[in-house]
């Protein structure tokens, strides 16, 4: 398929042009010690695309496979789509999408409308082995032959047909396949797009790292998440206090900290020495991910007194490097598969109900101020301690913007299913009166009647992302193969 690239980046020109999308651990932290694990290679994703539509001059003289033919007849969207007009607006767009995503497309030099010619596309296409395929089809009895392509090509693919090239409803294989995402919309572009940002999640997840600090094991062992392939590293909580123990105090650490102080809108009841133990923290957390090219890590971190890495998570997140408390796998993975759909910090949390006015809350200690992105808006917060045992170690209280549409999601490891709700910020309720930890953020959820009816499990994750977006965790589910809960 290279000879028909329209879109090509090689390995360095992804990464080169993307670390805000790469999240390579080695970037993190500056280290002298030779890593025990090199970073997992990041590559590309690979989209082939071929659009299905007939000439007029063949369907004119009535050559056409279908069997309209003996009339010239043009089957839906008509004689008046300009089907070659459109396909250079799809690819102009396309292209577009995959430069900010970092998607290397391979589109097929001309469109297809004979089973000979589909044929020959799905064996060459196959033996290029995609990651995907897109199908852009804008004719209405070629229906069967997107769907051959799609599920014959890659283990994932996308659909694409515009309203008015269907005729009456469309087909069910089309509609409800695993596997296979149908768009059947009016030039959406923001559908593509999540699209292809679900199929740049399930690529670049399948070659990333995430390190577990943890006191139950006592050697670094390796495993994968069975249904992502996200490689799984245990280490021991040793090497992490270890390497904390061993950064001494300096100028540079005390001027780190003297900023942070300044980022805050205030600083309640934690000393300057907890705030300078907040950023020793947060190089010893950057230092061990480099030591095993880790791109995300979860850490056994309630028990670790003042080495406790709220501020460090904080930080890490919002730089879209996806950390996560209490040695959660589930968690952790969510806020990485957010972080590629959308580019967002996920903000882990336990989940609390308002039972009498139907409100959820989240809270915990590691949310971001940086919810929308490096490059977003950043949040109000106050630096304030840890809610639950002493020393009194920093923490951020992060407001939230009442009003902003935001989606809880979770995803289960090894349970091939994800959860997702969509709803909007009704406040950062102070504490007191209201308790819990530093960051709380109460919720409510659309077209829900009964909120403890959404609960999650243990640790979700809230993203600041609109709902429609919310669609782009949809296509990754579905496909993936996933079981889907939740509201849209």
């Amino acid at each position: 398929m290279c000879e028909s690239c329209e879109l090509s980046l090689n390995r360095r020109e992804f990464l080169g042009t993307t670390f805000a999308l790469s999240g390579a651990a080695s970037a993190l932290a500056a280290s002298t010690e030779e890593p025990k694990l090199a970073p997992r290679p990041k590559d590309p994703p690979v989209v082939d695309v071929v659009f299905l539509y007939p000439p007029a001059d063949v369907v004119n003289a009535g050559e056409l496979e279908d069997h309209w033919r003996v009339h010239q007849w043009f089957t839906w969207p008509g004689n008046q789509f300009q089907p070659e007009e459109q396909e250079k607006k799809f690819k102009q767009k396309l292209q577009e999408m995959a430069g900010r995503l970092g998607i290397h497309l391979q589109l097929a030099p001309r469109a297809i409308y004979q089973s000979a010619a589909v044929q020959q596309f799905i064996e060459a296409a196959k033996n290029g082995r995609p990651d995907a395929v897109l199908v852009i089809n804008f004719w209405n009895t070629f229906a069967e032959w997107s769907y051959r392509i799609a599920t014959e090509v890659a283990p994932r693919a996308i659909v694409y047909q515009p309203v008015g090239s269907n005729h009456q409803l469309p087909r069910d294989f089309l509609r409800n396949t695993p596997g296979l995402w149908y768009i059947h919309s009016i030039e959406n572009w923001p559908e593509l797009e999540r699209s292809l940002r679900a199929i740049r999640a399930c690529k670049m997840l399948a070659q990333s790292r995430l390190l577990r600090v943890s006191t139950k094991v006592e050697e670094p062992t390796q495993e994968s998440d069975p249904d992502l392939g996200v490689d799984i590293v245990h280490v021991p909580t040793s090497e992490l206090i270890a390497i904390f123990d061993s950064i001494e105090v300096n100028d540079q650490l005390v001027a780190q900290a003297s900023e942070l102080r300044r980022q805050a809108a205030a600083v309640w009841d934690v000393t300057d020495q907890f705030v300078v133990e907040a950023v020793r923290a947060h190089q010893a957390v950057q230092s061990i991910m480099a030591r095993y090219g880790a791109d995300a890590i979860t850490i056994e971190c309630l028990m670790l007194k003042h080495r406790k890495p709220c501020i460090s998570f904080a930080l890490l997140n919002g730089q879209l490097v996806p950390a996560g408390c209490e040695n959660m796998v589930d968690g952790t993975i969510t806020m990485m598969i957010g972080r590629w759909l959308w580019d967002r910090a996920g903000f882990m949390h336990n989940p609390e109900f308002d039972t009498t006015e139907n409100l959820y809350m989240g809270a915990h200690c590691t949310c971001a101020w940086k919810l929308h992105g490096p490059e977003g808006a950043e949040q109000k917060f106050i630096i304030r301690p840890f809610f639950h045992q002493l020393p009194k170690t920093a923490a951020l209280d992060v407001q939230w913007t009442p009003g902003e549409p935001v989606v809880l999601a979770k995803y289960y490891s090894g349970g091939k299913k994800i959860a997702c709700w969509t709803g909007e910020v009704i406040a950062s309720p102070p504490c007191p009166p209201v308790g819990g930890c530093a960051t709380r953020v109460l919720v409510k959820f659309d077209k829900v009647e009964d909120v403890c009816s959404v609960y999650p499990g243990i640790h979700p994750i809230l993203f600041c992302v609109d709902r429609k977006d919310a669609r782009a965790l949809r296509a990754f589910a579905h496909l993936n193969k996933f079981e889907w809960v939740g509201n849209i």
